[in-house]
């Protein structure tokens, strides 16, 4: 099993939340310091706004981190 995981962090304020896409170990809790910012998504825009980089997306997955079911999807 990887150590590494590509998931969502939460940030911004109460009611009004938005997403990063990060790269961080699997066993930090959620919203802990992250190895590296690879995107930014924000579902309350319409529609959803999302930028990913995509290049270090693959060189992480390549290097053995695992996506999240989430992330997953949305890099599809």
């Amino acid at each position: 099993m990887a150590t590494v995981a590509i998931r969502l962090k939460r940030m911004g304020t109460k009611k009004k939340p938005h997403n990063r896409i990060v790269v961080m170990d699997r066993q930090k809790a959620r919203d802990s310091r992250a190895i590296e910012e690879v995107g930014y998504y924000d579902a309350s825009k319409h529609p959803p706004l999302l930028k990913m980089e995509v290049e270090r997306i693959r060189y992480w997955i390549s290097q053995g981190a695992a996506p999240s079911p989430t992330v997953k999807t949305l890099f599809k």
